[in-house]
């Protein structure tokens, strides 16, 4: 391909190398790669001349051969669920912020909740060898990780704890947060709470839905089958089980949600509803304080989970030697008036 502003000819996908540099400078291999590595024994003018030829050029140092014969990357990778998710956002930024600290780079991409990507996506960072890994798990079993930690790669888990290996993991009390949040619907006169979950293999939503069941078994209070349901937080499929519930033969009078996702489909099922429901949300989302009633929800600290994971990542990297840490964040109820509006029987 040629460029006719400049009349030079460019081949995409390669870089100019030391040996151009230095048939450009006029100068031997050696003394570029004195220059480069700001290494002493180079004349004043020697290293003009390298400088004018590196900047012509737009060489840049390729570090990889340096940094393997270290045996480290000083890069990292990261998995997650979903990188549109706005969940996900804070977190992969505090990890990217830890791993700038520690001069690394990080290396991120989304398993969709495939276990099979999950896999082929994590393998193939091992493979271009990242130091380490932060993984929130959409599989159940990780023993396909094993060779790879027992090669020494640091490996955390964050929202859910790794299947079938024991490894460090950073939660959030899903449990606590679950039921902090139905008992609060229970303290404003709620009796019929639906529950509306994510995938059932899926840990958060068996710790929320666990935390739902302890919070109106303690207040006393049944749960009808055709109050809970978990699988696809699809708009479609949770239109079809919050409207089940509304219009069931015993209506729910409030709905928590398992999710963000969950949650934005439920505001707008609620909002063509005759008469006021009350809700709260598991996680926090964007614009839940400006909907009318604003969102009561239950809030995580995704930047402290992206943050303690990171964290114990480098404690590893570090050499620190210990057993597997299992750490829990906890949440934090925002009451905002959907999860305060009081039961409309009738």
């Amino acid at each position: 391909m040629t460029d006719t502003a400049q009349g030079t000819s460019r081949r995409y996908g390669t870089r100019p190398t030391m040996k151009d540099v230095a048939a450009r400078a006029g100068v031997g291999l050696k003394t570029v790669s004195r220059v480069v590595n700001g290494e002493p024994g180079v004349t004043p003018d020697t290293e003009r001349r390298v400088q004018e030829a590196i900047t012509a050029l737009g060489f840049r140092r390729n570090d990889s051969a340096r940094i393997l014969r270290k045996g480290r990357t000083a890069s990292i990778g990261l998995v997650l669920e979903d990188l549109a998710d706005p969940f996900y956002g804070p977190l992969s930024r505090a990890v990217e912020e830890v791993a700038r600290d520690h001069g690394a780079l990080l290396i991120n991409g989304s398993s969709a909740e495939d276990p099979d990507r999950e896999q082929e996506l994590v393998l193939a960072l091992c493979a271009r060898r990242v130091d380490g890994l932060v993984v929130i798990p959409a599989g159940d079993d990780h023993r396909y990780l094993e060779p790879e930690i027992a090669a020494g790669i640091a490996t955390v888990f964050v929202d859910r704890p790794a299947g079938r290996i024991d490894a460090d993991v950073v939660l959030s009390d899903s449990f606590g947060g679950a039921q902090e949040a139905v008992a609060h619907l229970i303290a404003h006169g709620h009796r019929r709470i639906g529950f509306i979950g994510d995938q059932p293999r899926i840990h958060t939503a068996k710790e929320r839905l666990r935390g739902y069941r302890a919070a109106m078994a303690a207040a006393g209070l049944p749960v009808d089958d055709s109050w809970v349901t978990l699988g696809s937080t699809a708009p479609e499929q949770v239109r079809a089980a919050a409207t089940a519930m509304l219009d069931g033969p015993e209506p729910v009078t409030a709905l928590f949600a398992g999710n963000n996702r969950v949650t934005v489909t439920a505001v707008r099922v609620l909002r063509e509803r005759p008469r006021p429901v009350a809700l709260v949300g598991f996680d926090d989302f964007e614009l839940a304080d400006l909907v009318r009633p604003a969102i009561t929800v239950v809030a995580q600290d995704a930047a402290r989970l992206g943050r303690t994971a990171a964290g114990l990542l480098f404690r590893r990297l570090d050499g620190i030697d210990e057993p597997p840490r299992r750490v829990e964040i906890p949440t934090r109820l925002i009451a905002r008036g959907s999860g305060e509006i009081r039961p409309q029987e009738g």
